[in-house]
């Protein structure tokens, strides 16, 4: 079975040596994605809303890179710097995904890569049937 790395352009998480993710046959399985930009700086300090939504946006962003979307997620892992934003992750969810709802399991941490850091999502997805998706 094939393993490819899942590119994106301009890639933020490349200096730190790590993949966007990885596509292992028809799967795919996603880096934890927070609310960086396109040059690496972190948006919304202070801000969940702004935070968790740019997430959201990142993590869709490399699911069509890989050749899925936000409908084909199967599991994610949502990390949290406070469970109190508990309620607005479940109106997240119902936004960005479609039933029936993927797998899902939610924690608190204590910190993420940055202090100011809020939220942080993992996947795993399933590729759409699209077998040019390196194209």
């Amino acid at each position: 079975m094939e393993i490819s790395q899942i590119k994106i352009t301009p890639d933020a998480y490349e200096p730190f040596h790590l993949a966007q993710g990885h596509r292992v046959g028809d799967l795919l399985f996603i880096s934890g994605q927070t609310a960086i930009r396109d040059d690496g700086k972190l948006i919304g300090i202070g801000d969940f809303d702004a935070q968790a939504q740019k997430a959201f946006e990142n993590l869709d962003k490399v699911l069509k890179a890989g050749g899925s979307s936000l409908k084909n997620v199967v599991k994610v892992t949502i990390m949290l710097r406070d469970m109190g934003n508990f309620n607005k992750i479940v109106k997240l969810r119902s936004k960005y995904f479609t039933a029936p709802y993927p797998a899902d399991t939610i924690f608190e941490v204590s910190t993420l890569f940055s202090p100011d850091a809020l939220i942080e999502i993992e996947a795993v997805a399933v590729a759409d049937e699209v077998a040019d998706w390196k194209k």
